[in-house]
């Protein structure tokens, strides 16, 4: 299994690039994070690689960052999720913000992951949650109230839940009731307000 490959950026053609090593070319499919950051072609680059081997194709996928390549592994193992559609949640959204939404249980910011619908979304939540915070020891993913702080409506979701409300239902519960400028500590009364039918 090819684990890394070290070459020259000859192409890119997003999502597609073409790097060379020793001679041969590898066409390796790639994030729109990780495009972002190559340098221009003739450059040499060093892609950490997923290996990808079906009945009737091979494909690589190459990653700047040992997380992003984590997160990419962990997505492809929930229901529904296929190479295409991990791509595009890591072109998306950043893995320390896609982290933050799986804890929030965030399921209609993830649904505007283009490919994910809302029953992907409640899947990504209910599965991702543990592996999610693996990956911030594996190399950079930030967990709520790490490196970027969240939001009053963040702040909210993630106490509520800490107080034993479910995802869905806290998402539900912030939505209805946040408005622009409350605090997180208002958001949180006015929610459990509700929640109680106050």
């Amino acid at each position: 299994m090819i684990g890394r490959l070290r070459g020259i950026l000859v192409s890119r053609q997003p999502p597609s690039l073409l790097v060379e090593v020793a001679g041969v070319g590898y066409e390796v499919e790639a994030p729109m994070s990780t495009i972002y950051d190559l340098p221009g072609t003739g450059a040499e680059v060093t892609l950490l690689i997923h290996h990808a081997v079906k009945e009737d194709s091979v494909a690589l996928y190459g990653f700047l960052r040992e997380n992003e390549r984590a997160l990419f592994r962990s997505l492809l193992k929930v229901s529904g999720i296929g190479a295409k559609i991990a791509l595009s949640v890591l072109s998306g959204v950043s893995t320390d913000h896609f982290a933050r939404l799986v804890h929030a249980g965030d399921v209609v910011a993830l649904t505007k992951i283009p490919g994910i619908g809302k029953k992907t979304a409640e899947r990504i939540v209910v599965e991702l949650r543990d592996r999610v915070d693996g990956l911030s020891t594996a190399g950079g993913v930030s967990l709520p109230g790490a490196a970027a702080p969240l939001d009053a409506a963040g702040e909210a979701t993630v106490a509520l839940q800490q107080l034993g409300y479910k995802p869905a239902e806290v998402s539900r519960l912030v939505q209805k009731v946040a408005v622009d400028g409350d605090s997180a500590e208002a958001i949180i009364r006015k929610a459990l307000r509700a929640a109680l039918g106050g």
